[in-house]
């Protein structure tokens, strides 16, 4: 039983001073390693705790921490490009700028867009996805029309939140509804 607590101590101090060998992560990862600690102090030395269930806690920690990570670049990249579109536009005064991108920062204003649709497309259907990939507007777009617009309502009707990223995707299909591809829009601003 002496032999037993003295691996568990010196697994216990091994992983408190693990993150102060460490840079700093953030906070929850320091939470993480609490709740690691307590959990090896407390843990019955008769019948330990699988080693594995404490990798597996780690790897959910390192995804999740991952993903807060993606989801701030994204939210980066986004003002990065709106702040890109308003340089250009203050730029040309006076002349609309045309830039093909699946995704657009919504600000609130009407969205003006065009579509490059290949030859031979019967029918092309719009669609508009929010960050979470849920669809928020649906439209099947009029043939032979040079630009098109959404005032920034969902299918409902209601107004969508300002600021966030949307999804822009053209499916096209041909005469026979054969589908034959999908085209990102060139917003006009």
């Amino acid at each position: 039983m002496t032999t037993v607590s003295n691996v568990t101590n010196t697994s216990t101090s091994t992983l408190a001073t693990a993150p102060t060998s460490q840079p700093a992560i953030g906070q929850e990862f320091n939470s993480f390693i609490k709740l690691l600690t307590a959990q090896v102090r407390n843990q019955d030395p008769l019948a330990p705790l699988d080693s594995t269930q404490f990798v597996e806690q780690l790897a959910t920690f390192s995804s999740l921490e991952q993903q807060v990570n993606t989801n701030s670049a994204l939210g980066s990249i986004a003002t990065l490009i709106e702040d890109l579109a308003r340089t250009m536009t203050g730029q040309l005064p006076g002349k609309n700028l045309s830039l093909q991108s699946s995704w657009l920062p919504y600000s609130g204003d009407t969205v003006q867009f065009g579509a490059d649709l290949p030859a031979g497309t019967a029918r092309s259907v719009l669609t508009i996805k929010n960050e979470d990939g849920q669809a928020v507007w649906t439209e099947t777009l009029a043939n032979g029309a040079s630009t098109y617009s959404w005032d920034g309502r969902s299918t409902s009707g209601n107004p969508v939140p300002t600021g966030d990223l949307y999804e822009f995707s053209i499916d096209n299909y041909g005469a026979e509804g054969q589908y034959t591809g999908s085209v990102a829009p060139r917003v006009i601003t």
